[in-house]
């Protein structure tokens, strides 16, 4: 346990963090294009509720009043992506001038409520006539990213220091194209890598690009990490851990380090024949992915327990997670202590290189009670052991900056519409009315302490 009065560092930054599609809408609104997200959202049973991103928490139009919440709960910091297709509709091309117009807004209302604004460029809305031409599968989506990094950069590096070229490229590869549960729902071996490595690439061709907008600016990517170990000490469950290790974090870690694929990957997809051309990587992209950085964003939500018949041959497969306890509405263990051996193992294996954990949070459906209360107390829990679990690694010389819950409030959960409820705020879907629940107020307090109460 944490001890009460222990503090953290001064500077340490909290915050809470957003993203475009989950909580914007407007879909329609000012110019703005359509998203993969939005013809992903028209499948039939892609979304288990059948809705859409359409209205979503209206944060579009309401915005002014989501910045005064945030600033009621004493947020230092405010993470949200920009939606790409508000921007650019066609991708690239010319610039739609009210949707960057919100933007600004946004930022000018952000500091001047004395809130740092944290820019993620892409949280997974691909206008969807990039997607047209082939999406992250082809190479020119990674170039046209970069132009996209320098409209945005351009208008708003005056304000904004923090710049996230991408949150989660795992997401946007294997669950958009491998597993095809997320837009833009492909199921392919050949599009999961491809679109990796673009991803990445795009990455590296965005910083520079950055740095030259924006003289000071602090600029990273966010990757969604999961520690992983054996259900058993059999060979088959630690072999099939290490595959998973590389499939999910070493993959992406490792190039953006300047050490390129890992090579025991490498060797296993070859052997397997995983896919048959490698053509897409260039001479040069590595160095160019390998850009250097100043921060790396860590997403954290639970661990993984593998066992090996989770990953077939010639699959990768997911994790059998073991929970121990109550999971939350997500099916996943709670499990704090491992973002105290994530945060470590990335310090040890890839540092010195500051960090930030950029996601961290819990879906629970607890709603209003009679007097419209939301005793959130099982939200409450999983933060306080996840934050206590930072103090920890900050105690074994983690450089860790700084902490965003997930999320500032209820939103479109992806595939799961609206059924999954992540916010410290209650949203009413119907009246659009926010709620602070429990864990915003105590949340509210642990900024104001600065450390645990």
């Amino acid at each position: 346990m944490a001890d009460p009065s222990e503090r953290f560092p001064s500077d340490f930054v909290w915050g809470a963090a957003t993203s475009s599609y989950q909580i914007e809408g407007a879909v329609d609104a000012d110019g703005r294009g359509p998203s993969i997200w939005d013809d992903f959202c028209k499948v039939p049973g892609a979304i288990s509720d059948g809705s859409d991103g359409a209205v979503a928490c209206d944060h579009y139009h309401r915005m002014p009043e989501d910045v005064g919440l945030m600033a009621e709960l004493g947020l230092q910091a405010y993470r949200f992506s920009v939606a790409w297709p508000r921007v650019l509709p066609q991708g690239r091309g010319p610039v739609n001038g009210p949707g960057l117009d919100f933007y600004d807004r946004l930022v000018d209302r952000l500091l001047a409520a004395d809130i740092a604004p944290w820019i993620t460029l892409y949280h997974w809305d691909l206008p969807s006539a990039l997607q047209a031409e082939g999406g992250w599968v082809s190479r020119s989506t990674a170039e046209a990213f970069a132009d996209y990094a320098r409209v945005v950069a351009e208008r708003l590096g005056d304000r904004v220091r923090h710049w996230t070229t991408h949150n989660e490229p795992w997401c946007a590869s294997a669950l958009g194209h491998l597993e095809g549960v997320h837009a833009p729902g492909i199921k392919s071996q050949h599009a999961h890598v491809a679109s990796g490595h673009h991803l990445l690439l795009s990455h590296g061709l965005a910083v520079p690009v950055i740095r030259a907008a924006v003289p000071d600016a602090r600029v990273g990517i966010t990757l969604n990490l999961v520690p992983a170990e054996p259900a058993s000490s059999s060979e088959a469950d630690r072999d099939a851990t290490e595959r998973f290790d590389g499939w999910f974090n070493r993959w992406y870690l490792d190039p953006l380090r300047g050490r390129g694929y890992p090579n025991d990957m490498l060797a296993r997809y070859r052997a397997e024949r995983y896919i048959d051309d490698w053509s897409f990587i260039r001479p040069g992209d590595m160095e160019t992915i390998a850009a250097p950085t100043d921060f790396l964003g860590v997403n954290y939500y639970t661990r993984a327990i593998i066992r090996s018949h989770t990953v077939p041959e010639a699959l990768n497969g997911a994790p059998t997670v073991v929970a121990e306890g109550t999971p939350t509405d997500m099916g996943w263990e709670v499990y704090p202590d491992g973002l105290r051996q994530l945060l470590e193992r990335v310090h040890r294996d890839y540092g010195p290189w500051p960090l930030y954990v950029t996601e961290n949070g819990a879906a629970y459906a607890t709603g209003p009670d009679a007097d419209g209360r939301i005793a959130d107390h099982a939200r409450t829990a999983y933060l306080e052991g996840h934050i206590a679990a930072c103090q920890a690694a900050l105690r074994a010389g983690v450089p860790l900056k700084g902490y965003f819950a997930w999320s500032l409030m209820d939103n479109f959960e992806w595939a799961h519409g609206y059924e999954k409820r992540f916010g410290l705020v209650w949203v009413d879907y119907a009246t659009q009315q926010r709620t602070p629940k429990d864990s915003a107020l105590w949340y509210r307090d642990v900024i104001a302490r600065g450390g645990l109460p």
